[in-house]
């Protein structure tokens, strides 16, 4: 019996194996990154398990149309497509919120950006001290996708506009009004959040 691999060129062994090697060691370092974008878009642990799979597998095979270090922001597109490629098959079956009514005003919520500042913790503050802070998790649960995804990008993962911009596949001028309306609903759902729990607790 011949093993199929044995017919390809030793080059192109060669060529394959160093592609990968060199894929491993600029894709693993943001293996938790890739997850936790995966995570809070679905919502799943083993879902966004198998998300990444899907997106490292799909990035390998694309890998030599990439060019420079910083794999990142195409790394994170790639998570991103596969993710909300699984939301849009779900909700086929199920109830799951269309992209396209993410920014849709509920409960007569403004998500405007409009919002003044005020004296609350910031929406960096929360998401820093989210580890201790169940209340902060919750109200970055409930934001819809095109929010989570941008606060995720921005406060967790740390990224720069214009990675994030370069991830999303949208104008910068997209995403920082994207995410001044992320972060004034934050806000606004974080604040019900602790005062719903300050009422269940009397």
């Amino acid at each position: 019996m011949t093993i199929g691999w044995n017919k390809t060129p030793p080059g192109r062994i060669e060529t394959d194996m160093r592609l990968r090697t060199r894929f491993e060691q600029l894709a693993l370092p943001h293996l938790d990154a890739a997850y936790t974008l995966a995570f809070w878009l679905v919502r799943s642990r083993a879902d966004a398990q198998d998300i990444v799979q899907e997106a490292y597998l799909r990035a390998l095979r694309a890998f030599d149309t990439v060019h420079g270090p910083d794999i990142k922001p195409w790394l994170l597109t790639i998570v991103r497509n596969v993710a909300y490629r699984f939301l849009s098959n779900k909700r086929r079956g199920n109830n799951v919120i269309p992209i396209e009514d993410a920014f849709l005003p509920r409960n007569g919520d403004a998500s405007d950006g409009s919002m003044p500042a005020s004296d609350d913790p910031s929406p960096e503050i929360l998401l820093i001290d989210a580890e201790q802070s169940s209340l902060a998790l919750a109200a970055l649960a409930s934001l819809p996708p095109l929010h989570r995804e941008v606060l995720v990008l921005r406060e967790v993962q740390d990224m720069s506009y214009a990675d994030i911009a370069q991830t999303l596949g949208a104008p910068l001028g997209t995403v920082m009004s994207r995410l001044s309306r992320a972060r004034a609903e934050l806000r606004a759902r974080y604040a019900i959040i602790v005062e719903k729990e300050g009422r269940d607790a009397v």
